[in-house]
């Protein structure tokens, strides 16, 4: 069991967080992925045991992560937080499962996620998610997961650099038929400033679907408003249709062209 930490300006916590790892049970390593800090994060992590990784600038969350997990030499590969939310006892549970399945996801309870607008967007990215899947998904966006390296290195020219790698493995192992399941864990509160800015990477994980589905519905509820008090349809209404279907279909077609990019890879 390799674990990966990915940090970004962590000094005040990551040996801490290290440490705490390393009393928990005996890994494989413990890799902390430094990526572009300009505080002493990768002094203090490599002072503490761990293998230290580091990007000579900051390339986002998704990039630490996809290092790790070229890094790692173990059968398994398990993602915390650098940020000292995630308790020990929870990664050896999380750990555990693992062989028997292969993505353990620590699912956050509601009461310990943040902040209220981010509970609420993780809420509507979950349903949709579970719509799309056909299967309960509690949380979607947890970064602390365990998983087969090999199985995550299928998917890694697949995984963004950004803060939605989470997501992307989520559904890229349920989709390719991989056992997946949920760990139920208590999320700490986290020690300095949250990396995700909402409106910045929120907008990132509700690209295809909602756009085209609001700006259909938008369309269908204008029309039909002018239709009542006017006997017409509006040439912006048909529009505002048409540019959700066309949104909906370019979705389609990309998500089609990347499994095909992928099969084609295997």
């Amino acid at each position: 069991m390799s674990v990966v930490i990915p940090a970004y300006n962590e000094a005040d916590v990551i040996g801490q967080v290290v440490a705490a790892l390393a009393a928990a049970a005996t890994w494989h390593e413990i890799i902390v992925v430094d990526d572009g800090s300009d505080d002493a994060t990768a002094t203090l992590a490599a002072a503490t045991g761990a293998v230290v990784v580091r990007h000579p600038y900051n390339k986002g969350n998704g990039a630490a992560v996809k290092s790790g997990i070229r890094r790692a030499g173990g059968e398994f590969v398990l993602i915390i937080d650098g940020d000292g939310q995630h308790r020990p006892e929870d990664a050896r549970r999380v750990a555990s499962r693992l062989g028997e399945y292969d993505l353990v996801v620590g699912a956050r309870s509601t009461s310990t996620q943040a902040t209220r607008a981010r509970r609420l967007g993780n809420r509507a990215l979950n349903w949709l998610a579970s719509y799309l899947t056909g299967r309960e998904i509690p949380d979607l966006t947890s970064g602390f997961r365990g998983a087969r390296r090999e199985y995550l290195r299928e998917f890694i020219h697949l995984l963004p650099n950004g803060f939605s790698t989470p997501t992307t493995t989520t559904l890229a192992f349920i989709k390719a038929g991989y056992n997946v399941t949920f760990e139920p864990v208590e999320a700490r509160t986290r020690i300095g400033q949250s990396k995700i800015r909402l409106a910045r990477d929120g907008a990132k994980f509700f690209m295809f679907v909602p756009l085209a589905g609001t700006t259909i519905v938008t369309g269908l509820a204008y029309g039909l408003w002018n239709v009542v008090a006017h006997s017409r349809i509006p040439n912006g209404a048909v529009l505002l249709i048409l540019f959700g279907v066309m949104v909906f279909l370019v979705g389609l077609v990309s998500e089609q062209i990347s499994a095909l990019r992928f099969e084609g890879r295997q």
